[in-house]
C-alpha cells in the first residue's frame, strides 16, 4: 500500500498530526533541570536528539544524560546529534551524573553517549565508571543503560559493562535491516542484535530492552520479524515509536503512523512474549523509564512464583 502524501510546513518538513503534537516546554522544574545539567557541564539526548517529550521529563525533573561529549563519530541519518571529531574525555563526568542523580532524588536514570570510535574501548570504560559512581553515591538509584553498538570491539565493551551490574541494559535496533544501509549506515543489523543476545549470555538476569522507530517505510512484516528477532536473542522490553525528522537534511518521514495501529503492533508484540511493550507515536527509549521498569519488576516477579 503506497504511504500518504504528507503535507509540509514551510520549513519543509513535514506537519504533524494532531496526536504528535507536545507543548513547548515551560515551568520552573523544567527551568531548574536545564540550569543543572548546565552547571554540572553534562549533555542530555533529550536537548541533543530534540527528544519531543522534554518537557513533560523535565517538569518532573527527569533526564538522560548523553556522557562522552556531544559529538558523535557517525552520522546516522535519522539523529539530530551532531556529528565530527569528539573531545577529550571527561573525568569528571561519572561524578557529575552521580550528583545530578542526587539532586535531582532519581529513582531510576537513563545513562546514554554518542558513538565514540575513536576511542580503543568504544567509551565502555567511562559507562562503567558512571555505573560505579552512582552506586557509591547514590545506591538507591536503579540504573538503565543505553549503549552504541562499540563496532569492531563488542565483545570486551559489553563484558566490561555488564559486570559493572547495570539493571537494565538497552541497545535499539532502530528499524528493520532493510533500511540499515540508508538510515543506519554505520551499524550492521545482526551485529546489534548479537549484542543484546550477547548482554543475556552473560547476565541471565539483567533486564535487556530494544527499541525501533516507525513511518521510515518499513512494512509490519518486516516489523514482525524483528520482533521474532528480538525475542531469539531474550530481549525482555521492546519500545516502538513514531519517527520525526529532525531537519530537512535528515530522512524523510515516509508515513506518520496512527495510534490504531500502534496498537496493533503492540498486541503482536505482546503475543511474541515480551515482559513489557510501549508502543505509541510518542514513545522513546527512556520515556517513563522508571515506572517501567519498576512493571518490568513486577511481571518478572509475578511469572517466577506462578
Amino acid at each position: 500500500m503506497t504511504a500518504p502524501v504528507l503535507d509540509l510546513t514551510p520549513s519543509g518538513l513535514p506537519r504533524k498530526p494532531d496526536w504528535i503534537r507536545v507543548r513547548a516546554p515551560t515551568g520552573r522544574a523544567h527551568a531548574e533541570t536545564r540550569a543543572l545539567m548546565r552547571e554540572l557541564k553534562l549533555n542530555t539526548v533529550c536537548e541533543e536528539a530534540a527528544c519531543p517529550n522534554i518537557g513533560e521529563c523535565w517538569s518532573q525533573k527527569h533526564a538522560t544524560v548523553m556522557i562522552l561529549g556531544d559529538t558523535c563519530t557517525r552520522a546516522c541519518a535519522f539523529c539530530n546529534v551532531k556529528t565530527g571529531m569528539p573531545g577529550k574525555v571527561d573525568a569528571a563526568e561519572p561524578g557529575h551524573v552521580a550528583e545530578a542523580a542526587a539532586r535531582l532524588g532519581l529513582e531510576h536514570i537513563v545513562i546514554t553517549s554518542v558513538d565514540r570510535d575513536d576511542l580503543p574501548d568504544g567509551g565502555a570504560s567511562q559507562f562503567v565508571k558512571v555505573i560505579q559512581e552512582l552506586r557509591r553515591q547514590t545506591p538507591s538509584t536503579t540504573i538503565e543503560i543505553l549503549t552504541p553498538d562499540f563496532r569492531n570491539k563488542m565483545d570486551r565493551a559489553v563484558a566490561m559493562i555488564v559486570e559493572a551490574g547495570p539493571d537494565v541494559y538497552n541497545h535499539n535496533l532502530e528499524t528493520v535491516p532493510r533500511l540499515y544501509p540508508t538510515i543506519r549506515p554505520g551499524a550492521r543489523y545482526y551485529h546489534s542484535l548479537r549484542l543484546l543476545d550477547r548482554v543475556k549470555s552473560l547476565s541471565p538476569t539483567v533486564f535487556t530492552k530494544s527499541g525501533l522507530m516507525v513511518g521510515l517505510g518499513e512494512t509490519g512484516q518486516e516489523l514482525h520479524q524483528v520482533f521474532d528477532d528480538m525475542r531469539s536473542a531474550g530481549v525482555d522490553f521492546l519500545t516502538v515509536g513514531q519517527y520525526l525528522q529532525p531537519t530537512p537534511r535528515h530522512a524523510k518521514v515516509i508515513e506518520y503512523v496512527t495510534p490504531a495501529t500502534f496498537n496493533a503492533y503492540a498486541a503482536v508484540a505482546r503475543s511474541k512474549g515480551f515482559l513489557l511493550v510501549a508502543a505509541s507515536p510518542l514513545t522513546r527509549s527512556s520515556y517513563h523509564a522508571g515506572r517501567d521498569f519498576a512493571e518490568m519488576q513486577a511481571r518478572r516477579k509475578a511469572a517466577a512464583s506462578a
